[in-house]
């Protein structure tokens, strides 16, 4: 089989390898083209040069078609990866700072609340900008298979505005499906699960071990596993108030929800420090900026590593090789996937990106119809997927009175904040990302008049309820094996340290 795949902010290391080892396990994509673009030359180097090495100790004759020229990467490509993160770290930087200044206090940041907002007004600008090139450069009806977040958002607004099929893809179904089944000391293929909603808050609804259904059991084996217990204090209460376990970390959800992390001398109760995922203040920034930092002094020791194996045996778990293999081949492949909603969860609206079970073979990607989601799971998507509709609408048309909307209706925001400071929050970051912002010029003129000749209405020197400082790369010297893997993978959580207690 010859076709091309081409990802776009390949630079990501965490994503880049491991696909690109996903997709080369696959038998008969020995003979596929693919093209890497990204705009550091710098990181595309690398990760080419780490790559091309694989590819060669594999004993494949495929040659990394590497370009900083987003058009020629890709010119007849029919799959699309984009693991981009557009204003890279400096500007998630003051996705988690700038709020901190306004007692929001965010453990991520990049899907919804202050800090995903924000990330949405950078991403779907540039997203429209790559679907441009892809009508007018890939082959006819490429699929576009989305890994950057605002998940939800993105994946709307290409699909809405962009004019190219996009499905979006994340790991995170996956990962409490882990869990489940060690919570229940089994093993993860002999759990049955279906899984519906929204991205990071999407609910396992059936739960079934040979037939019998283990919904109604799962609070009390969360409460009683002495790991989960203290590690996921947040996803235990909504499974407590709301009958269903939600897929994202305890870290996550605490930001998309009003209830948990509103009172600074409350959050403490809700977290935990083992790992970042669990809650930590800006813990994905940090873990994100060691790895970066850790890519960039270690890479040379990274080429001296065994290559990656390209086999089935090592595939990961992330959706898109298996996507395409399916395509493909006729291979059927069973996920979750984000895609329009289109009816697939009755009680939610039509034109949100929702996340649910689907299939793929030949014939393309086929979503079963869910019905309706439980009322009380279906309250909580609808209230983000109201925000994130603001958000969209905002970004797409610069219209900055929806983007303070999309911020007055966010959870936590609203938990936290009144009207005026929203206002002047939004003001602040709007001004901090000009750079990446070229839909809000006026209204960034606006916004540092109002900054610079108002009354301003007193921040705090706040660092937030549970900050950890970023390690040195002499620091992550001490644990050479940890700070690979967290450079390495795209799950930057997947191995989860004990429980601080």
């Amino acid at each position: 089989m010859t076709f091309k795949i081409t990802f776009i902010g390949a630079g990501s290391i965490g994503f880049t390898r491991g696909l690109l080892r996903d997709l080369l396990g696959v038998p008969e994509f020995k003979n596929i083209e693919v093209a890497f673009t990204d705009i550091s030359a710098q990181n595309l180097d690398m990760v080419t040069e780490l790559c091309q090495r694989d590819i060669d100790e594999n004993g494949l004759d495929i040659k990394i078609q590497a370009t900083q020229n987003r058009r020629e990467a890709l010119r007849d490509a029919r799959y699309i990866f984009s693991v981009v993160r557009i204003g890279g770290l400096e500007a998630f930087q003051n996705d988690v700072d700038i709020p901190l200044k306004y007692g929001i206090d965010q453990c991520v940041g990049d899907t919804l609340c202050a800090g995903g907002i924000m990330y949405g007004q950078r991403g779907i600008p540039e997203m429209l900008n790559i679907c441009k090139d892809i009508r007018e450069v890939a082959e006819p009806d490429a699929l576009l298979l989305n890994y950057a977040n605002p998940m939800a958002m993105l994946t709307w607004a290409c699909n809405k505005y962009g004019g190219v099929r996009t499905i979006g893809l994340c790991h995170g179904v996956q990962g409490g499906h882990r869990q489940i089944a060690k919570a229940f000391g089994l093993k993860k293929e002999e759990i049955d699960i279906i899984c519906a909603g929204i991205n990071h808050q999407t609910w396992y609804v059936s739960i079934k071990h040979k037939g019998e259904d283990l919904t109604g059991k799962l609070l009390e084996a969360f409460k009683n596993h002495p790991e989960f217990s203290v590690t996921e204090k947040v996803r235990i209460d909504m499974l407590r108030r709301f009958g269903y376990y939600s897929t994202e970390s305890n870290g996550h959800l605490s930001e998309y929800v009003p209830w948990y992390r509103k009172r600074p001398e409350e959050i403490n109760e809700w977290i935990d420090l083992g790992t970042w995922i669990n809650g930590e203040t800006g813990g994905y920034l940090r873990v994100c900026t060691e790895g970066r930092n850790w890519f960039k002094t270690d890479f040379p020791n990274w080429l001296k590593e065994p290559a990656m194996v390209y086999n089935q045996e090592n595939r990961g778990e992330e959706h898109g090789s298996y996507i395409i293999e399916a395509l493909e081949t006729g291979r059927v492949y069973r996920g979750h996937f984000n895609v329009v909603n289109n009816g697939v969860i009755s009680n939610l609206p039509n034109d949100a990106i929702i996340e649910a079970p689907g299939y793929v073979d030949r014939n393309g990607i086929n979503m079963p119809h869910i019905g309706d989601l439980p009322l009380g799971p279906a309250a909580v998507c609808n209230v983000s997927i109201s925000v994130q509709r603001l958000s969209v609408e905002a970004a797409v048309t610069g219209n900055d009175f929806l983007l303070r909307q999309a911020m007055m209706m966010d959870p936590l925001v609203g938990a936290v904040c009144n009207p005026k400071e929203i206002w002047q929050l939004v003001d602040e970051m709007l001004v901090a990302g000009e750079q990446w912002l070229p839909q809000y010029t006026e209204a960034i003129k606006k916004a540092k008049e109002n900054l610079s000749t108002q009354s301003l209405i007193p921040t705090k020197d706040y660092k937030g309820a549970a900050r950890l400082k970023v390690k040195s790369v002499e620091e992550m010297a001490q644990d050479k094996e940890g700070a690979r893997k967290n450079a390495g993978e795209s799950d930057k959580a997947i191995e989860r340290p004990s429980a601080v207690h």
